[in-house]
């Protein structure tokens, strides 16, 4: 791996992070009883990882940013000392969070692998 290649699956992680901190405080917008916000954000959860996959080639170019948006949105999920909470137990927060992380396991599992490593031929072709 390069170092440009490492620095783009970097800046796909601190995607993943922005990604989880604007859904965090986002999502909670209700049409009505419907948390449509949170059914909004589960299509992009899907669609970014899924296509950051496609263009880098395999699944690591997926999980890059899911994991960010994992690491940023349970950490919203959690109370801090101060009794905050950014994402909270409601039916957007459970959609959000669960829904969300469905999502972005169904991208990993959707893109396709650039092949296994163990199946490689020693010469790189």
């Amino acid at each position: 791996m390069t170092a440009v290649t490492g620095a783009a699956y970097g800046m796909l992680f601190l995607l993943g992070l922005v990604l989880g901190v604007v859904g965090g405080f986002e999502h909670s917008w209700y049409a009505g009883n419907v948390p449509i916000a949170a059914l909004g954000w589960l299509l992009i959860l899907f669609a970014v990882p899924y296509a950051m996959g496609r263009l880098m080639g395999g699944r690591l170019g997926a999980t890059a940013p899911a994991l960010g948006w994992l690491v940023s949105s349970f950490l919203l999920a959690t109370r801090q000392p101060a009794g905050d909470l950014a994402i909270a137990g409601d039916s957007a927060g459970y959609w959000y969070l669960y829904g969300g992380a469905v999502a972005v396991a169904a991208a990993i599992m959707f893109t396709r692998s650039s092949g296994s490593w163990l199946l490689k031929s020693p010469g790189g072709t």
